[in-house]
């Protein structure tokens, strides 16, 4: 039984489809608008390898004021 909670062009929360499925939906209307689109990747997974970690963690405490728990997280 499906109650149709979720809107039709909802892609989270659906299986087989992702965040990148909606944001290529919008860039795929707009080509065919003859509106310009980009589209940005930025891959954020080796961003702290070559950073000293005490330093940064000491660089967030003291100039950003990161503390606890959220400290931590890093």
């Amino acid at each position: 039984m499906s109650a149709d909670l979720l809107p039709a062009l909802q892609s989270w929360f659906r299986p087989g489809q992702w965040a990148e499925t909606a944001v290529l939906s919008d860039i795929l209307l707009a080509m065919d608008r003859d509106i310009i689109a980009a589209l940005i990747f930025l891959d954020l997974t080796a961003a702290f390898d070559t950073e000293d970690l005490d330093i940064l963690l000491q660089r967030l405490q003291m100039s950003f004021g990161v503390k606890d728990v959220v400290l931590q997280w890093f």
